[in-house]
């Protein structure tokens, strides 16, 4: 299969996500990561960009789309079996639910979905239970939208956190691109 895997800015679960990509590539897929601009290009205390974009290339043996031009070809190309986008943000999920396409990860799922092929959303936000909510509830009705098993990730230091359940990316991913759903309820 052949997956565009995408990477917005929740910094902090970059090495859960990488890892998840591994097992994609292990499991003999074709991933090409692609990367929203900040994500791309943001130092952060949990590693420099450029490191961070070394690893997913040699992971994958793809470049990086990092930009809206480089990310528009992805559906007349029909490059992807299935777009994962892991993790996503409560800023990358505000903009899918309300049609903003200003960033490569946001133009590759529009061009995407254009062919009606899945979107996997590995969902990672500090204000899932508070201004994503809606967000989250708009694209679990959107059709095309398929979403990684996800939770509250520490209730009492961050009540209206969730992020999804890392582990269970490929399967999500297998399963989106057989119109299948592997999540009815949260864990």
């Amino acid at each position: 299969m052949n997956i565009g895997y995408c990477l917005t800015g929740s910094f902090c679960t970059f090495d859960k996500s990488i890892h998840a990509l591994e097992t994609l590539v292990q499991a003999g897929h074709n991933v090409t990561p692609v990367m929203s601009e900040n994500a791309y290009s943001t130092d952060t205390r949990f590693g420099d960009a450029v490191d961070i974009q070394n690893k997913l290339i040699q992971i994958t043996g793809n470049s990086i789309i990092h930009t809206i031009e480089q990310a528009e070809p992805v559906g007349p190309k029909k490059m992807f079996d299935v777009l994962a986008i892991v993790p996503c943000t409560g800023n990358t999920l505000a903009k899918l639910a309300n049609g903003i396409t200003d960033t490569a990860v946001t133009m590759a799922a529009k061009s995407h979905l254009r062919n009606n092929r899945p979107v996997v959303i590995g969902l990672s936000t500090n204000d899932a239970l508070g201004a994503a909510a809606k967000n989250i509830g708009m694209l679990l009705n959107y059709k095309h939208y398929y979403f990684v098993p996800f939770g509250m990730d520490n209730c009492l230091m961050k009540p209206k956190s969730m992020v999804c359940d890392f582990e269970q990316v490929r399967d999500t991913i297998e399963k989106a691109e057989k119109g299948e759903e592997i999540m009815k309820k949260i864990y």
